[in-house]
């Protein structure tokens, strides 16, 4: 009997990194049935980690979904009654229902995700039985409890639940932007990359020490590449001032980014989404935790090292200061496990 090509739509907001998380369930999901047609509803500035150009079709560029639904959910919130969100949601709410999807994963576990699941109206609207916001819950006609630690296994676990299959893990499929991968080519082999931004102070290790780090495997014969994100330029531009012009600071795009952590011979960085970029490509990670729990939501799969004091404690406070064991890290700890996974490399 001929598999009936089901249509299933992914609803992952946001973060860069939560999405990263959620992509190698789906990845599995896709090997398994390559003939389905997989939607993805996603904020505009996350894109890029589905698809590199404007394209219509599944390829390099776009090697996972066959169609994204962008969801710009936090612009409606800064102006929810405004007329052009009006207009924005009721087209959203068409482009999803016409699309005639049979199930509906819902892998954020929010409300305002669950809510956008319901638009597809599909048969089957599958989440967690316990998802970061409890009253998602309700929203769901399916729930599945999940038993893994970190939230790559708790995705594939809900994933598991569309075709009632153990799917196993899968290193993500991520697209590649000719253009970028190009230029990417260009920067001087071999490099390390480090990425001292992250989404709030508390999960910031000291600039000063990521450029003892810099300074150290420099002398080891390593280009040092240091990323600077939206709204991290300043970063960059201090810890080059503080190691010397021997560092070379990007600000790339998501896809430019992407390219870049490809050629990476290691990355090192605290918990933030090129982080999990890199763990995704199956880079060597070097991560330096504090506040939050790695065993959760850290590096899974392929070569890495993780730095995190016994007392810090899971604290998602947004405080500006460095998390008290984060501070506890020497760079010597740092330079030592970078040295590892680079003689793991030869």
């Amino acid at each position: 009997m001929e598999e009936k090509q089901l249509r299933v739509l992914i609803v992952r907001l946001g973060a860069m990194g939560d999405i990263l998380h959620a992509l190698p369930a789906v990845t599995a999901l896709r090997q398994a049935h390559p003939e389905w047609f997989l939607g993805w509803a996603v904020e505009p500035q996350w894109r890029g980690l589905l698809c590199a150009d404007d394209c219509k079709e599944r390829g390099p560029a776009m090697p996972l979904v066959d169609q994204i639904h962008l969801v710009p959910a936090k612009q409606w919130a800064r102006a929810p009654l405004q007329a052009q969100t009006f207009r924005a949601v009721r087209q959203l709410r068409r482009e999803l229902g016409t699309a005639h999807y049979d199930i509906c994963l819902d892998l954020q576990g929010a409300v305002r995700s669950a809510a956008i699941a319901r638009w597809a109206r599909a048969a089957r609207l599958i989440g967690e039985d316990q998802p970061r916001e409890p009253l998602a819950r309700w929203f769901f006609s399916e729930r599945v409890p999940t038993q893994g630690r970190h939230v790559i296994e708790q995705a594939i676990e809900v994933v598991n639940q569309v075709a009632g299959e153990s799917l196993p893990y899968a290193p993500a499929w991520l697209p590649a932007d000719q253009k970028a991968e190009c230029n990417a080519d260009k920067l001087a082999q071999p490099f390390v990359l480090l990425n001292p931004g992250a989404g709030w102070g508390a999960k910031r290790w000291p600039i000063d020490r990521y450029a003892t780090v810099a300074r150290a495997l420099h002398s080891l014969g390593y280009t040092i590449v240091v990323n600077a994100g939206p709204g991290e330029e300043a970063l960059g531009t201090e810890l080059r001032n503080i190691a010397g012009e021997f560092v070379q600071t990007v600000q790339p795009t998501l896809t430019e980014l992407i390219a870049i952590t490809r050629r990476a011979a290691l990355v090192i960085a605290g918990d933030t989404g090129p982080l999990h970029l890199a763990s995704a490509l199956g880079k060597p990670v070097v991560a330096i935790f504090g506040p939050t729990d790695p065993a959760r939501n850290g590096p899974f799969g392929g070569s890495f090292r993780v730095l995190r004091h016994p007392e810090s404690k899971r604290d998602h406070t947004r405080r500006s200061e460095p998390e008290a064991g984060l501070l506890t890290i020497p760079p010597a700890a740092v330079i030592e496990a970078a040295k590892e996974l680079l003689q793991e490399l030869r």
